[in-house]
């Protein structure tokens, strides 16, 4: 499905991502972890074409993503949904609208202009909200809403889409434990339950090992680990941190816990 190869990005003369090359051949959960700076999220960005690649090849399905242009750029940017730290919602707006925000790509100008939405997308975006289980919070602010809620409303809006992928940049990261976890076991559900490619940047191991079922590790732009939760020793984890790393900003000092007592 997913296939990139040599892929590279440079600014100036630093290469945020070097010689990237993967296969995803079937609708898999894939987290993505590594310091800041790793290059994981202009990754995300390139796959979804808000940055352009400085060299390599990238395919989805057989078609060349980096050489789509105009109304088919557009097309390929609603099958591939992005969902980001900040949420990126309008905030004096209502949630509803924010989530049929999800198929500005389809409408026209006019239709843009004037906020005029078919009945029939307005039902489909209330009944998102209401697998999401904040379909109460339809008439409401993006802005009145708790972090949580408004990231599953960004959720939401990335699935009025019909994505064939969901890209999520570092989902969790402003999100209290709990509502961490929510939307983790809500993105979950939605690979399991749709089939959707799901790809995440994550940044604690123990989110990675709980909810993925394939693991890349970046460090300086460079992939140093392709495997399973269960093939993320310590020893791994130091490669993709670093071997001084302590783990207090990228992992919590559980995911090294367990990590230890597993492959002590």
């Amino acid at each position: 499905m997913l296939k990139v190869d040599g892929l590279n990005k440079l600014f100036g003369r630093n290469k945020a991502v070097d010689d990237l090359t993967l296969e995803v051949d079937r609708p898999q959960f894939v987290g993505i972890i590594g310091r800041s700076g790793a290059g994981k999220s202009t990754f995300l960005r390139m796959v979804n074409r808000l940055t352009d690649a400085s060299s390599g090849t990238l395919t989805f399905e057989g078609r060349d993503i980096l050489a789509l242009s105009g109304g088919e750029k557009r097309a390929w940017q609603s099958d591939c949904a992005m969902i980001f730290q900040q949420f990126n919602l309008v905030p004096r707006m209502d949630v509803v609208s924010n989530v049929l925000h999800g198929t500005l790509n389809e409408r026209s100008t006019l239709a843009t202009m004037f906020n005029i939405y078919p009945q029939a997308d307005i039902y489909r975006a209330i009944d998102i909200l209401e697998r999401l289980g904040i379909a109460e919070n339809a008439a409401k602010r993006a802005e009145a809403l708790s972090g949580g809620q408004q990231q599953r409303v960004a959720i939401a809006r990335a699935l009025m889409q019909d994505p064939k992928m969901i890209l999520a940049d570092e989902p969790i990261a402003s999100l209290d434990p709990m509502n961490a976890q929510i939307v983790m076991d809500a993105l979950r559900r939605i690979h399991e339950e749709d089939g959707r490619m799901i790809i995440a940047n994550l940044h604690t191991l123990d989110t990675a090992r709980r909810y993925c079922d394939r693991i890349i590790g970046m460090r300086d732009g460079r992939k140093v680990f392709d495997g399973t939760a269960e093939q993320l020793t310590l020893g791994v984890a130091r490669d993709i941190y670093g071997a001084d790393a302590s783990f207090t900003e990228e992992a919590t000092s559980t995911d090294m816990a367990t990590l230890k007592k597993e492959y002590a």
